[in-house]
């Protein structure tokens, strides 16, 4: 009885812990990585979320070349497919051995592993004992009465520790040989094979071990069979073994098409995340970057980013946040960052004003030097080239990028409204009221993302509906918003599509000129730090920007040399093969033939909004404009030089449209406005009438001088 109640406690006391089934421990396998798959099933990129260990995906038996598995199975465990969990012979071996305290080998099997791989308790560090061993065994044989061989082999490739982090013959052979597990070789496998017993092994070790085991272990084949191996020599073992251990491969199989996507949308471990992108635009619109970064080079640009769009569907077909060559913050992911927007708003500001009938795209705008006082001091817009055009119609306005004429449509519209119409098309960086951007708006000193831009073009490009980008096969399909009539929107596209239009500014042959129709429009913020090419098709959206991550302002870089040759050599590789149409015009659109007065422009056909249709086109004649003071402002501040004699430094005074008038200075009159007055001015606050033939006073300024 009491042998027995010794052996019953025996039996209770290395009892081993509950092992799971082979479908359990799979499907509590938990990666490192996760992956990210285009919108037909191709890995475009990964990234490791878990920096704990390095483990890939569990690769199932099938997919590991058969070598590894045999050249395992005569390193570690010979007998493996012949005994049921517990190896006798190799057990009494190292008994023997041990007893007469000579150095034993292991006698752990491959069953005995993986049970401590399962439950750690079992191989817990110093557990070498007699009653430890005993544990062992025991979950290895409940292993096997659950498990096949196969299972348990592939869970001990799966689970075994190769080096360092890495864990598992995924993240060893892409890790350590840049290969996937089916494309290793038998010298690989007797690397891995050398590098079990020690990990961290130095390469002479892994090189030695390695040569012993292709001299002296038999590779058992899955019948049972055993066959003679290499009995060549060991002169290749120690190269082999230093370029394994050395620096860490790439993972040369991910193709690494998209990190700045992978990074934002791979967060977790184990995710496997099906986007909208094509592989094979992906690549297009990074390559299409990568060479024009290298052609501008790094001391003029050094960044970029690129998205595409499906218009119809809304799926962003490619999403580069950076290529990184020589980018000095090539982490940024510079589609998704905000950028102040320059001239891209401006098709926004005039569908708004074509919509509310405020312009016409025939209307004449005034191109002429303007000061708009407002509560930080004067704004005094500038047009790229520093130069003015006089009057122009909106067309030539907004198709040439003009900034004066672009303002005074603010002015039209409303700085308010104009910004809550932003909003409406889904920039969602403009989180001030509109007195806090002021007049500049219209110039684009609201920061604006890649993605948004290209969304709010993309409502251009569908009849000026608007609804939200997708960029996962998961993300819903929004109903569309309308944001702006589709006579506003085909209008607005028909301006920016016009060669000739832009052709003052731009030149007839720009990189913005496409053999088909394509509506575009560059822009370039404050500092040169920001340049853009947004446009579409009648299929696709493409947005460009190009610049710098860290912010420092570009060197002789342009709206036409940065961005737009990236933009064009996507679209036309997109539509390549075909002729894209124009799209028709929509209802409420008609078309005339107007000519202009005093010959501001060419005659020519074209559109309007029924009902505001005019075939003669005349600036307003200058009696028409309300008399007012041009120079100076009110509010201007105007300091006196001390170096400069006194009555050398004179102000002259602007005035327009008043005819017959006078100009009083502080009650003094300085006689008729068109004889341009200056003004010797004295320190002290001023303050300017202009008085008509009536004496009643049409316009006053003050100004203060210091």
């Amino acid at each position: 009885m009491t042998a027995f109640a010794a052996l019953v406690a025996l039996a209770l006391l290395t009892a081993p812990p509950s092992l799971p089934s082979y479908p359990q421990a799979r499907s509590a396998w938990s990666p490192s990585e996760s992956w990210l798959y285009d919108r037909h099933g191709a890995l475009i990129d990964s990234a490791r979320v878990d920096f704990g260990q390095r483990r890939l995906a569990w690769t199932p038996l099938d997919r590991i070349a058969p070598v590894v598995g045999e050249v395992v199975i005569a390193a570690e465990d010979r007998r493996f497919r012949a005994q049921g969990g517990v190896d006798w012979l190799a057990t009494g071996s190292a008994a023997r051995e041990r007893l007469a305290g000579r150095p034993s080998r292991g006698a752990s099997t491959v069953s005995m592993q993986v049970a401590g791989y399962l439950a750690p308790e079992l191989a817990r560090p110093g557990a070498r004992g007699w009653f430890d061993k005993l544990r062992q065994m025991r979950a290895a044989w409940a292993l096997e009465r659950r498990w096949s061989k196969d299972q348990i082999l592939e869970a001990y490739l799966n689970l075994a520790g190769f080096r360092g982090e890495a864990q598992g013959i995924g993240a060893a052979a892409l890790g350590l040989f840049g290969k996937t597990p089916a494309s290793l070789s038998r010298d690989d496998a007797l690397l891995l094979a050398a590098l079990l017993p020690d990990p961290q092994a130095g390469a002479d070790r892994v090189a030695r071990r390695a040569c012993v085991l292709s001299r002296t272990s038999r590779a058992t084949s899955r019948d049972g069979v055993s066959s003679s191996v290499d009995r060549n020599g060991c002169e290749r073992w120690p190269a082999l073994a230093a370029s394994m251990l050395g620096p860490a491969r790439s993972l040369q199989l991910d193709p690494g098409l998209a990190p700045h996507l992978a990074d934002r949308l791979l967060t977790k471990p184990a995710l496997r995340v099906r986007t909208t992108l094509d592989a094979g635009v992906q690549r297009l619109a990074a390559e299409a970057l990568r060479k024009q970064l290298l052609g501008l080079g790094g001391t003029r640009a050094r960044d970029g980013a690129v998205v595409v769009v499906d218009n119809v569907s809304g799926d962003v077909l490619a999403y580069v946040g950076g290529v990184g060559d020589a980018s000095t913050a090539p982490a940024v992911d510079n589609a998704h960052s905000y950028r102040q927007a320059g001239s891209t708003l401006k098709p926004f500001l005039f569908a708004a004003a074509i919509e509310r009938g405020y312009l016409t795209p025939a209307s004449i705008l005034d191109d002429s030097p303007v000061q708009l006082d407002t509560a930080s001091g004067l704004y005094v817009p500038q047009n790229y080239d520093r130069g003015f055009k006089g009057p122009v119609s909106a067309r030539t306005a907004l198709a040439g990028s003009l900034n004066v004429p672009a303002v005074r449509t603010l002015l039209l519209v409303g700085v308010e409204p104009f910004r809550d119409r932003l909003w409406d098309i889904g920039y969602r960086g403009l989180v001030e009221d509109g007195a806090y951007y002021g007049f500049s708006l219209a110039l684009g000193s609201a920061e604006v993302t890649l993605l948004e831009q290209v969304a709010a073009y993309r409502a251009l490009a569908n009849g000026g509906r608007w609804s939200p980008l997708r960029l996962t096969a998961g993300d819903p399909r929004a109903a569309p918003r309308a944001v702006t009539t589709p006579a506003a929107a085909w209008l607005v596209g028909d301006i920016i599509a016009d060669p000739n239009a832009r052709a003052a500014t731009f030149g007839l042959d720009s990189a913005l000129r496409l053999p088909f129709w394509a509506a575009v429009k560059t822009g370039t913020s404050k500092g040169m730090r920001d340049n853009w090419c947004i446009g579409y098709t009648r299929r696709f959206t493409v947005g460009v920007w190009v610049g710098n991550a860290q912010g420092d302002p570009m060197r002789a870089v342009s709206g036409t040399s940065g961005a737009a040759p990236v933009w064009r050599d996507i679209v036309i590789a997109l539509e390549a093969g075909r002729s894209p149409a124009s799209p028709p015009p929509p209802v409420g659109v008609e078309a005339r033939r107007i000519a202009f007065a005093d010959a501001i422009e060419q005659p020519r056909r074209e559109w309007f909004l029924h009902g505001t249709g005019q075939t003669v086109i005349a600036a307003a004649p200058a009696q028409a404009h309300r008399p007012r003071f041009v120079n100076p402002v009110a509010g201007s501040v105007y300091a006196l030089d001390p170096d400069v004699p006194h009555d050398r430094q004179r102000l002259a005074v602007a005035v327009k449209g008043a005819a017959g008038h006078r100009v009083m200075l502080d009650r003094r009159d300085l006689g008729s406005a068109g004889a341009t007055p200056q003004i010797v001015p004295v320190p002290g606050r001023h303050q300017l009438a202009l008085v008509d033939v009536g004496g009643r006073v049409v316009d006053r300024v003050i100004f203060t001088v210091r």
